[in-house]
């Protein structure tokens, strides 16, 4: 099996590794140059500026997951209805270049009648799966917009998306809260964790969210504090609506600072986390080609 050159082309970002057969990362690029920062919409030539000579060797394949494959990217790689495992988005990869450069699709499900999406945090489930050996399981993505995915027997049987990390920048930003709050504020954990356990007393998210500028008017909580109080009554009600119980294993996949922060929330409700970063999506990657 060739190296396989794997990338990871968000909103915001580009990332790429160079994988050997074994799923051992060689090299790594990243640069700013998310999709909505792409001049002119020239894809072929920053993918060419960052990873031509990746692509030199004869039997070159790579592999793109992300926001590349959307309507707002390189070209719309359709999404897969769930159920679907690896070998679904296998054989629904969308080939830039026949044999050489494929987008993945992203997954959707209907909820009711509305639908959800993701993609690129399918890849990162598929990579998780397979470092963990799991063939089933709860897994969380955190982000601007969370993820929450069941996997069954191997594919993602459902998911829901949350708008937690957006919230939290509109609020702390935006509204009212941001005269006394300090966003970028370090974690204070005993505050964050008082505002999991605030959420989980089920009062309502728009009520508790106006209890952040009560207690700050009553100085019960200063700016930096603020900011963890809140970020904990947002990823505290994300979790109430989880079917969450003592003892269950939830694998969470994200950066570190962010899959720390669902670690103690989850904790809160006795539930046990594992965490996985960057590896997952290359697993993921590697797990479609091979």
């Amino acid at each position: 099996m060739p190296d396989l050159i794997a990338v990871d082309w968000g909103t915001s970002s580009l990332r790429g590794a160079r994988l050997d057969e074994a799923g051992r990362v060689l090299e790594e690029k990243s640069a700013p140059l998310g999709i909505l920062s792409v001049p002119a919409g020239d894809f072929a030539g920053v993918f060419a500026s960052l990873f031509s000579d990746w692509m030199e060797p004869a039997g070159s394949v790579c592999l793109i997951s992300g926001m590349a494959g959307s309507r707002q990217g390189w070209v719309e790689a359709p999404y897969v209805a769930c159920p679907a495992g690896p070998q679904e988005l296998k054989r629904h990869l969308h080939w830039i270049e026949p044999a050489r450069i494929a987008l993945v699709p992203g997954l959707s499900i209907e909820q009711g009648e509305v639908p959800d999406v993701m993609r690129g945090e399918e890849v990162q489930i598929f990579g998780a799966m397979r470092l963990a050996g799991l063939t089933d399981g709860l897994f969380v993505l955190p982000g601007t917009h969370s993820k929450w995915a069941t996997v069954r027997e191997g594919r993602v049987a459902g998911f829901r998306t949350c708008m937690t990390g957006e919230f939290y920048g509109l609020l702390s930003q935006h509204s009212i809260l941001a005269r006394t709050l300090q966003a970028n504020s370090p974690l204070d954990e005993a505050m964050f964790r008082r505002g999991v356990i605030r959420a989980g007393e089920g009062n309502g998210l728009l009520h508790d969210a106006f209890g952040v500028r009560a207690l700050a008017l009553f100085d019960r909580l200063s700016p930096a504090q603020s900011a963890s109080y809140l970020s904990g009554l947002l990823i505290g009600e994300e979790l109430r609506t989880q079917e969450l119980t003592v003892g269950r294993e939830v694998i969470a996949i994200g950066a570190p600072a962010l899959t720390a922060r669902y670690a103690l929330a989850l904790g809160e409700k006795g539930v046990r986390v594992r965490s996985f970063g960057a590896e997952a999506t290359w697993a993921g990657l590697r797990a479609l080609q091979g």
